[in-house]
């Protein structure tokens, strides 16, 4: 009794801890779907261990009318689980889900085979996954992981590592402090930064054309002009990219 009692106190100091907008012990408990999810999926869990497969069904489906999340009760969770909003959360059968995790609404774990066997995603502890991913198949998410908002994740995400986009791809520069503040909209482009570094590596092959032709006297007003619209096209990537990382 003790433990259980330790674990749902957990969960709620969870809560305060993970959103800013938790005022009140009343609220926590009566207006975060996320947490009742949780504590009915332990139920559910707990039957389903035990052989009672039909009851730990029903509670997971009454689970899902009430708060829109559905957890399968073969899913497996962690201590200090947080569900943040919820709405259209879909957990698997074979999930696993580590510690200190953290969802957004519309995260969904999925399956990618029809055979009876591992075939959801394992997220290791203090992972955070943002609103609308899609994790898909018998994958793993590494300790400290974070998944972009609205990213497709196909492939095993390492420990300490952030995956952006469709597919996700793994990113940089993105700190442990800002998950901890819930900046999910500093989340690095992967695919600016691929696209910046063959624009760089272009800019070199140019300048060493542009060397030899001089020697041989063939540069004309046209080089001019494609320069200086390069580095007007160059500029607007440059304030673009700033912009949507604000």
């Amino acid at each position: 009794m003790g433990k259980k009692l330790s674990i749902i106190t957990e969960d709620v100091k969870t809560i305060f801890r993970r959103d800013p907008a938790a005022r009140s012990l009343l609220e926590v408990l009566t207006c975060y779907p996320g947490l009742h999810a949780v504590w009915m999926h332990r139920v559910a869990h707990f039957l389903w261990n035990r052989k009672f497969l039909f009851s730990a069904r029903f509670i997971s489906h009454v689970n899902r009318f009430i708060t829109g999340i559905e957890i399968h009760p073969g899913a497996t969770v962690g201590r200090r689980f947080f569900i943040d909003h919820g709405m259209g959360v879909v957990i698997g059968e074979t999930a696993e889900i580590g510690d200190d995790v953290l969802l957004y609404q519309g995260v969904v774990l999925g399956g990618t085979s029809l055979e009876k066997k591992k075939r959801h995603p394992t997220l290791g502890n203090n992972v955070v996954v943002g609103a609308g991913a899609i994790v898909l198949g018998a994958i793993k998410l590494g300790n400290n992981s974070r998944i972009g908002a609205g990213s497709v994740v196909l492939h095993e995400v390492p420990a300490n590592a952030t995956a952006v986009g469709v597919p996700a791809r793994i990113g940089l520069g993105f700190s442990a402090s800002d998950i901890e503040r819930l900046e999910h909209g500093k989340l690095p482009d992967p695919i600016a930064d691929a696209i910046r570094y063959v624009l760089e590596e272009q800019e070199k092959l140019e300048d060493r054309l542009a060397k030899l032709e001089s020697k041989e006297g063939l540069t004309s007003r046209i080089d001019k002009y494609l320069e200086l619209k390069k580095k007007e096209i160059a500029q607007e990537f440059e304030d673009m990219s700033k912009e949507l990382r604000k």
